[in-house]
């Protein structure tokens, strides 16, 4: 990672339909709300989400050399579906995708960034792996939804990232709850309270919960994601407090770290 990338944030699933993307747009533009320069790059090379969560735009630009990134919202983005067409397939082996998350950190223009927040693919493959071994990334969040059937491929992402040394910041539940319209009774559809008790049973903070919306799903489709177009909701809040969440677990690391750096630095003089 560039010096001028202070934080590098992976969010991931261990598997598809959990709403990942969602909980990476929204968390990198509540960041970016709360004064935090942030990136969000989309790692999904075969599904890439981002360009359809944000509305069409032009290809990004180059100097020759470099990419410069779509800004949108505040925000500074890169998805491999700003470089090809909607409806080409990507059939590239691993190493290739691992090769194009590397350059998509190296060879974009991010520029100062406080957070580049990574959506990365379902899984466990080689972009993961390739990312723990080329750069110093901060740490994970994982998403899940309430259900065991989801946890259990979020406990597969954790023992990977524990494995390749990559720490778990925690874990945010999505489609939590639904709340009905019409007689404003709270429906826990996909079980209840599961987040949470994973959380707990893996040792990581469970970050928030993030309730099942239509405004979500319609705002994605229609290129204008629920902090643009929704921000006064409960679920826009909801983004709002797992962003202040995860600032706070990161920089409580980052002082962490200086105080360990201080005291390797002074200790041999003392005791010299």
């Amino acid at each position: 990672m560039t010096d001028a990338i202070k934080n590098l944030i992976l969010v991931a699933s261990g598997k598809g339909g959990v709403g990942k993307s969602t909980v990476a747009v929204n968390l990198a533009l509540a960041l970016q709300e709360q004064g935090r320069q942030t990136g969000l790059l989309d790692a999904d090379v075969y599904g890439p989400s981002i360009p359809t969560m944000f509305g069409p735009a032009e290809k990004p630009e180059t100097d020759g050399g470099k990419l410069y990134p779509i800004e949108k919202y505040g925000l500074k983005l890169m998805s491999m579906g700003y470089l090809v067409a909607p409806d080409v397939a990507m059939i590239w082996r691993g190493p290739m995708l691992a090769s194009a998350a590397t350059q998509f950190v190296t060879d974009v223009e991010w520029g100062e960034l406080d957070y580049l927040i990574f959506d990365l693919p379902p899984g466990t493959g080689d972009i993961q792996l390739t990312l723990a071994q080329k750069f110093k990334v901060t740490g994970a969040v994982l998403v899940t939804t309430p259900q065991e059937v989801a946890l259990a491929d979020v406990r597969r992402a954790k023992t990977m990232f524990d494995k390749v040394h990559i720490r778990t910041l925690g874990l945010v539940e999505n489609m939590s709850y639904f709340i009905c319209p019409n007689c404003e009774t709270r429906h826990e559809i996909f079980s209840h309270g599961g987040g949470e008790r994973g959380a707990k049973e893996m040792e990581i903070d469970f970050l928030g919960r993030v309730p099942l919306e239509p405004k979500v799903r319609e705002g994605g489709d229609a290129g204008v994601p629920l902090l643009v177009g929704a921000p006064t909701s409960s679920t826009a809040q909801a983004f709002r407090d797992i962003a202040t969440a995860l600032d706070q677990r990161v920089q409580a690391i980052a002082q962490e770290s200086a105080k360990k750096e201080t005291t390797r630095r002074i200790l041999p003089i003392v005791q010299g």
